[in-house]
C-alpha cells in the first residue's frame, strides 16, 4: 500500500483513478460473460435464467398487491419484493436489463463507500481494491442475483457506524428485512451508547418496514413455512459429506427442490439437523464472545460481522455461490482499517470465491454428479470457508481480550469517542 499514499498519508489521485479504471474494465468483463452465459462453460445459461424467468415471474406476481403465497421457492423476507419490483423505476429497458443496471449501480455504490472511507487519514483503500478486483472472481453471477444490492446495505450500515449509530441502525435493519444477514453487521457495536442506539434504530426501522409491507402487500410472512421445508444442497458442508459418502456406497440422490439442488436419501434429515445444532453453536460462541469482549478497537464492529456471517454460512444448509458476495463485501470492509486482525481471513475468501466460480458454473456437472472432480471442488471450496471461519473467530475473540496492565473500560462516549484510535466498551 506504499506506493498508493502520498507522504502525508493520503492516497494520492492516480490510485483512486486507477481503482475507477478497474472497476469499469472488470465490470464491463462480467457484462460480456452475462451476454454469453449460454456457453457450456458459463453455465448454459442458468445463470441468467434466475432473472428473466423466476425473478420476473415474482415481479407479475408483487406488482399486484401480494407476495408468492405457496410458492415452495420464495423463501425470503418481505423486503425482499422491494428489490424485485425495483426495475420497473427503469420502464424504458427490459426487466433483466434494468435489474443488471441497478445491480451495478449498487456494486458502484459499494466501491463508493468503500473508497471514501479508505481516503480518509488512518484509513486503508486496501477493501475498496478487494471488493473491485474480488467481485469479478465469481464471473458474471453477481449480475445476476439481488446479493450485490443486500451487500450494498451491509456494508453501508458498518461504514456509517463511526459517525452515525442512527444511519448504521436504519441500513442494518433494511438488509436483514431483504435477507436477514445483515442484521449480523450489528454485533459488534461497542456496548454502552453506540449499541443502545444502533440496536432501537434497527429495531424502529424494521418494525417500521414490517408494518408498511404488512399494509401493502398480502401474505408477507409466508416466506417462513417453505424455510422450514429446506434439506441438504450439494454445495453446503453437509453436502460435501453427503456427495464423498456416495463413493462408499450411500445410495442417496440429487433432486431439484426448494429451489436448489438437494440431497435426499437416508441420514440427509439427520445431517440437516447437525448443520442446525452448528448453527446453534455458533450462535451461542459468538454470544459469548460479546459478554466476554473488554477491548474494542475501531475495527471491532468490522472483523466481529465478517466473523458472525462467516460463521452462519459455514454452518448454512445451503451454501450457494452468491453467499461468497456477502463475504467479499465485509471482509472489504474490515481492509478498510488498520486496526483490523482478519487480513488473513480475507485472504481465504478470496480463495474460496475464485474456487468457487469454478464449481458453479464452470464445472457444476460435476458437482451434481457427485464426480471425484465435483466433490474435491466442494471439499476444496468449504475447507477453505471453514478454516476462514475458525480463524476468523480465534482472531476477533484474541484481539478484544484484556491485556495487562489494560486499565478499567469506560463507558461508550459515542461518535467523538469512536473518532478515536482506540476505544473500549464497559
Amino acid at each position: 500500500m506504499n506506493a498508493v499514499m502520498t507522504t502525508a498519508g493520503k492516497p494520492e489521485k492516480s490510485s483512486l483513478l486507477a481503482l475507477a479504471a478497474a472497476w469499469l474494465a472488470t465490470r464491463a468483463l462480467m457484462l460480456w460473460l452475462l451476454a454469453y452465459n449460454a456457453a457450456p462453460l458459463l453455465g448454459g445459461g442458468a445463470v441468467a435464467r434466475e432473472v428473466w424467468r423466476l425473478y420476473h415471474h415474482w415481479y407479475g406476481i408483487l406488482s399486484h398487491g401480494a407476495f408468492p403465497a405457496h410458492d415452495p421457492l420464495w423463501q425470503y423476507p418481505p423486503g425482499a419484493g422491494a428489490v424485485l419490483l425495483s426495475p420497473g423505476l427503469l420502464p424504458g429497458l427490459t426487466y433483466f436489463q434494468a435489474f443488471v443496471v441497478l445491480t451495478l449501480i449498487a456494486d458502484a455504490a459499494i466501491t463508493l463507500a468503500l473508497a471514501v472511507v479508505g481516503a480518509r487519514p488512518g484509513r486503508r483503500l486496501l477493501g475498496a481494491a478487494m471488493w473491485v478486483g474480488g467481485l469479478p472472481l465469481l464471473l458474471h453471477t453477481p449480475l445476476a442475483r439481488y446479493d450485490v444490492q443486500v451487500t450494498a446495505l451491509a456494508v453501508i450500515s458498518l461504514l456509517t457506524l463511526p459517525r452515525s449509530t442512527r444511519a448504521c441502525g436504519v441500513f442494518a435493519a433494511l438488509g436483514a428485512l431483504v435477507k436477514v444477514w445483515p442484521a449480523l453487521v450489528l454485533l459488534g457495536t461497542p456496548r454502552g451508547r453506540t449499541t443502545r442506539s444502533a440496536w432501537a434504530w434497527a429495531a424502529v426501522t424494521g418494525a417500521g418496514s414490517l408494518a408498511v409491507l404488512a399494509a401493502l402487500f398480502a401474505d408477507p410472512f409466508d416466506f417462513l413455512r417453505q424455510q422450514g421445508g429446506r434439506g441438504v444442497q450439494i454445495e453446503s458442508l453437509g453436502g460435501t459429506a453427503l456427495a464423498l459418502a456416495t463413493h462408499a456406497g450411500w445410495p442417496g440422490k440429487v433432486r431439484y427442490q426448494y429451489g436448489a439442488l438437494e440431497f435426499t436419501g437416508p441420514y440427509v434429515q439427520t445431517v440437516a439437523h447437525i448443520l442446525l445444532a452448528l448453527t446453534a453453536v455458533a450462535f451461542g460462541l459468538l454470544l459469548l464472545w460479546r459478554l466476554r469482549a473488554r477491548r474494542w478497537t475501531p475495527a471491532t464492529p468490522y472483523d466481529a460481522a465478517l466473523s458472525a456471517v462467516l460463521l452462519f454460512t459455514v454452518t448454512s444448509r445451503v451454501i450457494s455461490p452468491q453467499y461468497m458476495i456477502w463475504l467479499l463485501g465485509l471482509a472489504a470492509v474490515c481492509l478498510t482499517s488498520r486496526h483490523t486482525v482478519q487480513r488473513p481471513v480475507a485472504a481465504l475468501i478470496l480463495a474460496a470465491t475464485a474456487v468457487s466460480a469454478v464449481a458453479f458454473p464452470v464445472l457444476y456437472g460435476q458437482v451434481m454428479a457427485c464426480t471425484w472432480t465435483g466433490c474435491a471442488l466442494m471439499l476444496t471450496r468449504n475447507g477453505l470457508l471453514a478454516a476462514a471461519a475458525v480463524l476468523s473467530l480465534t482472531r476477533l475473540w484474541r484481539s478484544t481480550r484484556p491485556t495487562p496492565g489494560t486499565p478499567a473500560p469506560a463507558r461508550d462516549a459515542g461518535p467523538v469517542a469512536r473518532r478515536l484510535p482506540q476505544h473500549s466498551g464497559a
